[in-house]
């Protein structure tokens, strides 16, 4: 850094000779015109000193140019620099849920322990004997089997009701960005979801299904303990070949995306999900191009894992259970039809190859073993079960201060085997193989009536054979874009008077919401088993649930968020 020299300074070193030698014996007179001559002096001086002085600005500021061109360029070329971003989000959960009645598989295993013994002798059996018994009783009507648990004093299981008070969560987010090459960028986000005063999932028991369990699809969007987990980490390469391609890789941005992000208040960049809300390693082909009139799109091919089969097991003697099970792919194109301003399409196709029974880290029980009616290992082997070919469309704009959209989606099973309980795509006990499809609609606004507060309501309805993809769903229990019957919300987003901005991801807000869930069929978000009417549950022992099915749920929630 270049001084700027002292005037005051300068000027007594040049009147110090001067009045020294006035004071040595000259006149009045005489020393008044020193005086005179030395402030004419002083002023000719000051005129120069400042002429000077600002050409040294003109050096400095050239010199701190040049300091921040090579901090910028360190940035760019030297270690690669890392820029962090996050949000924090504190939330309130009060939820009452009420079942359906209903028979339990227990009661089912129960029934059959006392009944195989007179119709095929005593056990244990095989799962062909077990499979023949299953196909004797489906021989009888419906109410001819339920009298016959009923004379074994087995009834349904009558409605229960299951609530939360206070659930309380914490959950961070960290995001990182780098860019060590011009067209090579890496995106990141860790998160951290947790229960107060719980290192577990409070809400790994009761009636809801996988959304209860923590396994790969769901990774850190459900809350467990405090570990800070990476929730996406991917590189993008850019302008392949100086073309509008480029190639991803890594665990993808696949969860927030449109239109949900309307309803959380976080309108950041991310894949359009709708009933695609999955986080899962893949990799992404995408091209971008323009329609002109400043419209655009985007088409991207991805492919993704969902399960790792790990090593087959091939002509081994002696063992027991699945050989050569495949891995579970997904596979399809994602479409940014057409964007522009605040009007976007969105198109999605994909089909998922090879689903399994069971997802990685979930042991489900296998009550025909645990009864001892058959011999096994006790848990559910896990077992391809067939594919899924999925489409779905999101339509989004803006008129004034109304936000709006509508999206719609069609599901298509098509199993091609049975595991050991004869669960099958869509199916139980054995069941002919069918094909099978679902619908979904779902549909929203939002209206900004200031800058500070917005309220917001969402609709969505799902068919008796509907599966949505949406392990990563934001909804703490069911997702609702999974659920077989009606879903309504409404919530209200206040942004806080929190001063001025200082950082440009600033923002902190509140957000009060209530859901209610009114279930239509049993099973919503699993492809495993026969979905069942509700009101038809208590009707059949066949109807067995291995979780309770909910009627129907209410739950309000309660936010405070920031972003940093």
């Amino acid at each position: 850094m270049v001084k700027k020299i002292s005037m005051l300074a300068l000027a007594g070193m040049v009147a110090l000779p001067g009045i020294a030698a006035a004071g040595a014996g000259s006149s009045p007179h005489d020393l008044d015109q020193k005086i005179e001559e030395l402030s004419r002096d002083i002023d000719s001086l000051k005129a120069k000193l400042a002429r000077q002085n600002e050409a040294l600005t003109v050096v400095d500021d050239k010199v701190n140019n040049v300091e921040s061109d090579l901090d910028k360029s360190m940035d760019e070329n030297g270690a690669g620099k890392i820029k962090f971003s996050g949000d924090f989000r504190s939330r309130l959960d009060v939820m009452t849920s009420s079942t359906a009645a209903q028979y339990s598989v227990g009661q089912a295993m129960q029934g059959f322990g006392m009944a195989l013994p007179m119709m095929m002798g005593q056990g244990p059996y095989s799962y062909g004997q077990i499979r023949m018994a299953v196909a004797g009783m489906k021989m009888m009507p419906a109410y001819m089997r339920a009298g016959m648990f009923q004379m074994m004093g087995i009834t349904p299981e009558q409605p229960v009701e299951y609530n939360n008070d206070t659930n309380l969560t914490n959950r961070l987010r960290l995001n990182m960005i780098a860019k060590p090459f011009e067209n090579i960028t890496f995106k990141g986000r860790l998160a951290m979801y947790k229960a107060f005063g719980m290192q577990s999932n409070p809400d790994g028991s009761g009636p809801f299904t996988m959304d209860g369990f923590y396994w790969d699809g769901n990774s850190t969007r459900q809350p467990v303990d405090s570990a800070l987990r990476v929730d996406r980490a991917y590189v993008n390469w850019t302008s392949i070949a100086d073309l509008p391609i480029w190639f991803s890789v890594g665990r993808r941005p696949t969860t927030d995306g449109p239109p949900g992000y309307i309803r959380m208040n976080d309108e950041k960049n991310a894949t359009p999900t709708a009933y695609m809300d999955y986080p899962f390693d893949g990799i992404v082909l995408g091209t971008a191009y323009s329609m002109g009139d400043d419209a655009e799109g985007k088409l991207r091919f991805c492919y993704g894992r969902g399960f790792e089969a790990g090593l087959s097991i091939e002509n081994l003697p002696g063992a027991y259970g699945p050989r050569g099970l495949n891995d579970m792919d997904f596979a399809g194109f994602n479409w940014d039809a057409y964007k522009k301003d605040d009007t976007f399409l969105n198109v999605q196709v994909f089909g998922a190859y090879n689903l399994v029974n069971t997802p990685d880290g979930i042991d489900f029980p296998n009550p025909l073993e645990q009864a001892g009616l058959v011999q096994g290992n006790g848990i559910l082997d896990r077992q391809n079960l067939g594919n899924m070919y999925h489409s779905s469309f999101v339509f989004m704009n803006k008129a004034g201060d109304l936000n709006y959209f509508l999206s719609g989606g069609w599901s298509h099973t098509m199993p091609a085997g049975y595991d050991e309980l004869g669960n099958s795509l869509l199916g139980s006990w054995w069941e002919e193989l069918e094909d099978k499809d679902g619908y979904s609609v779902y549909a929203g606004m939002r209206y900004d009536i200031n800058d500070s507060f917005k309220v917001g309501g969402e609709y969505n309805w799902g068919s008796e054979n509907w599966l949505g993809m949406t392990p990563g769903h934001d909804d703490l229990y069911n997702s609702k874009l999974a659920a077989r019957g009606h879903v309504g919300e409404l919530y209200m987003i206040y942004n806080l008077p929190a001063g001025d901005a200082l950082s440009e991801n600033a923002q902190a807000f509140i957000r009060l919401g209530a859901q209610y869930y009114k279930y239509d069929y049993s099973g919503s978000g699993s492809w495993l088993g026969s979905p069942v009417d509700v009101d038809n549950l208590a009707t059949d022992p066949l109807y067995a649930q291995f979780f309770p099915a909910l009627d129907d749920m209410t739950q309000v929630y309660l936010t405070f968020e920031a972003a940093f």
